[in-house]
This record gives C-alpha cells, sequence and structure tokens, in this order.
C-alpha cells in the first residue's frame, strides 16, 4: 500500500484554488486575480495554475450549477471573471519568458477553436495558453466557429495543425464536418474535449487525427510532431453507415414539431403542470429541446450510451430543481410514441428509459428544526 505524500507546490496550488474559488463566489475580480497572479509570483508555474487551479475551478462552477447552488448568471460571472484571470496570467508569464530567444528554427503554429455552436470556450483557451508557454506559435480563435470561416482563416495562415474542443456532445455533428473540412485541405486535426467521450471514442468514430483527455496530454501530442493526416479516406457516406437510414435527419427537421408534441403530451399527464407559470413552461420546453438534441446526437453516433448518460445526468439536475423524476420518464415515453417508423430512436430512448431506473431517488426531507 503506498502512502500519498503532500508536497509544498501541492499545497501551494490547493490553497490557491481555495482563494481563487471565494473570489468567484463573492464575484471579486481583483481578489481572483490576486489569487493566481501571486502565486505565479512566488514562482508557480503558469501551466500548473492554468490547468490545476483555474480548470478545477471551472468544472465547479458547472458542478455547482447541476447541481443548483449557483444560477445561470452566477455561472456566467464566475466564468467571465476566469477568462480575465487568464489573460492577465497570460501577460505576465509572457512578460516573465521575455522576448523570444532566435534559434533559427521557426515554431510550430497550431490554431485553436471550438467547433461551430460550441460556447463553452475556457478549454480551448487554457489549451492554447498552454501551448503559447511551450513555445508554439498559436491562433486562438475562441468559441463558435463557423466551419467556413475557420478553414479560410486556415488557407490564410501558415497552421501546421488544428486543435479543436467541443464540451456537449451535441456538438459532434458540426465537429464531425469540420474535421472532414480541415481534413480536405491536408491539415491534421488534434481533437478534445468533454463531447468526445472520456475514452476518446467519438473522436476515433468521427476520424479524427489525434485525440487529447486534456491540454497536458494535447500539448505532448503536439510537441512530439502533429499528427500525420491521413493518406486515404473514405467517401463521407461510408464513413457513419447507420446515417443511411435519415433518422438523424427527420429527427433533427422535426425538432419544432417533436418539442410541441411532447409539452402537450406533459399537460395532460402531468397534473404539476397545470401550476406552471410562464417561465417554468418555458424552461421545460428548453428541456425537452435538449433531449430531443441529445437524442439526435446519439443517433449520429449511433451510441445509446450517449444517450442514456445524459438522461440519467438530467434526471439529477430536475431532482435539484425539485421536478418529479416522473415528469421526464413521460417526456421520454412521449417521444418514443411520436418514433413508430424510427426503430433506432425507439432502441435509445427505450435505454434512456431503463436508465432512469438507475438514478437514486432524492433524500428524504430531515426533521424540521
Amino acid at each position: 500500500m503506498s502512502t500519498q505524500t503532500t508536497t509544498p507546490s501541492t499545497t501551494g496550488l490547493a490553497a490557491t484554488r481555495r482563494q481563487l474559488w471565494a473570489a468567484l463566489e463573492a464575484r471579486d475580480e481583483p481578489a481572483a486575480a490576486a489569487a493566481v497572479l501571486d502565486a505565479h509570483d512566488t514562482g508557480v508555474p503558469a501551466e500548473d495554475l492554468l490547468l490545476d487551479v483555474i480548470g478545477p475551478a471551472q468544472a465547479r462552477i458547472g458542478a455547482e450549477w447541476a447541481a443548483g447552488r449557483i444560477g445561470v448568471a452566477q455561472e456566467h460571472a464566475a466564468t467571465a471573471i476566469q477568462d480575465r484571470v487568464v489573460a492577465a496570467l497570460a501577460h505576465r508569464a509572457a512578460d516573465a519568458r521575455g522576448p523570444r530567444t532566435e534559434t533559427g528554427a521557426t515554431p510550430r503554429r497550431v490554431t485553436v477553436a471550438c467547433v461551430d455552436g460550441e460556447w463553452h470556450a475556457l478549454p480551448a483557451r487554457l489549451l492554447a495558453e498552454v501551448l503559447r508557454g511551450r513555445g508554439f506559435s498559436v491562433d486562438y480563435l475562441g468559441a463558435h466557429v463557423p466551419t467556413p470561416h475557420l478553414i479560410a482563416h486556415l488557407h490564410e495562415t501558415g497552421t501546421d495543425a488544428v486543435a479543436l474542443s467541443a464540451s456537449l456532445p451535441l456538438r459532434l455533428p458540426t465537429a464531425h464536418a469540420a474535421i472532414t473540412a480541415v481534413q480536405a485541405i491536408g491539415l491534421p486535426v488534434l481533437v478534445g474535449g468533454a463531447a468526445f467521450g472520456p475514452d476518446g471514442r467519438y473522436a476515433r468514430l468521427l476520424g479524427a487525427d489525434g485525440w487529447a483527455p486534456d491540454a497536458r496530454a494535447a500539448a505532448r501530442l503536439l510537441t512530439d510532431g502533429p499528427p500525420r493526416p491521413r493518406t486515404a479516406r473514405p467517401a463521407p457516406a461510408g464513413d457513419l453507415p447507420h446515417l443511411a437510414d435519415q433518422e438523424f435527419t427527420l429527427v433533427t427537421r422535426a425538432r419544432t414539431q417533436l418539442v410541441r408534441h411532447v409539452l402537450q403530451g406533459l399537460d395532460a399527464s402531468v397534473p404539476a403542470m397545470a401550476a406552471y407559470t410562464d417561465a417554468q413552461r418555458e424552461r421545460t420546453a428548453e428541456d425537452i429541446a435538449h433531449i430531443v438534441d441529445f437524442l439526435a446526437a446519439s443517433l449520429y453516433t449511433d451510441d445509446p450510451e450517449l444517450f442514456t448518460g445524459f438522461t440519467t445526468w438530467t434526471a439529477a439536475i430536475l431532482q435539484a430543481r425539485g421536478v418529479p423524476g416522473t415528469a421526464l420518464a413521460a417526456a421520454l415515453d412521449l417521444l418514443a410514441d411520436a418514433q413508430h417508423d424510427f426503430p433506432r430512436a425507439r432502441a435509445h430512448l427505450a435505454a434512456g428509459r431503463r436508465a432512469l431506473v438507475r438514478v437514486p431517488a432524492p433524500p428524504a426531507p430531515g426533521p424540521r428544526s
């Protein structure tokens, strides 16, 4: 049995994480910046601060939102503070490195971007700064980069490789389009982010040239040299032969009608809906739309586990909001009723329905004081 030792470095990082989190909770941007920059001034490497302090703080922001302990506005405010802290740290680290020493070798250029529709930009930003710190020349394009604009940028620059980020699996179809378009002009594509699965399964499915589970792994891959682009590629229709049944396309096109169908059905099957305010009904419609979107993503990848993971996560979110679990089950049943001509969609919905049984019930309320 091994014993875990605590080093001054890990102790310092833990203290900085606590200071940063306290500042984010208070929406105190100067304190947040001071926590990170003071640690850097004492010798903590910028990469450690980016990935072991700022990154975990962002994950905690998401977890707090999911648990219903903070609202969307507070989540956005904390994320905006984090983004500005990253910028301040990047400038401080660049000043500490000083001007680049001419070695005769041109630094490798990497373009880092979020795929079209992906607004969670901080993971890509962290990768961009880690790569800069390791001597790469980086074009960071930010959130929600439409594929035609990405390709236009690549034609105008001498990029050696492209790193694409996506956090939500519902972005996988647009990620696939971006991967294919970049490879078509002869550049390799490295992908990362939660959308591609914890083991990178969707990166392989969509034909990416490389996948990394985190920024350090991505930096190591790119330091060893950009992944080699494939020389022979199947035709797009052959990449994902299951799409020939058109279920993904038809479910995507029917999104508005499906949301309306489920909402009307819930009015009849969930009595509590009668007392919903306009804001609650709007939130319910948004939840149903997300269910349809994730169903479409699971059809695109032909992986029911993608949908079951989303349904169990949604069930936990709804519990935190005080929404009865029967509402989600009823929504899945109503969607299945509307998919009578789509066997894959019905199978994925049935898997999601079965997965709800495994979601633990909320704890019983304790005695009132």
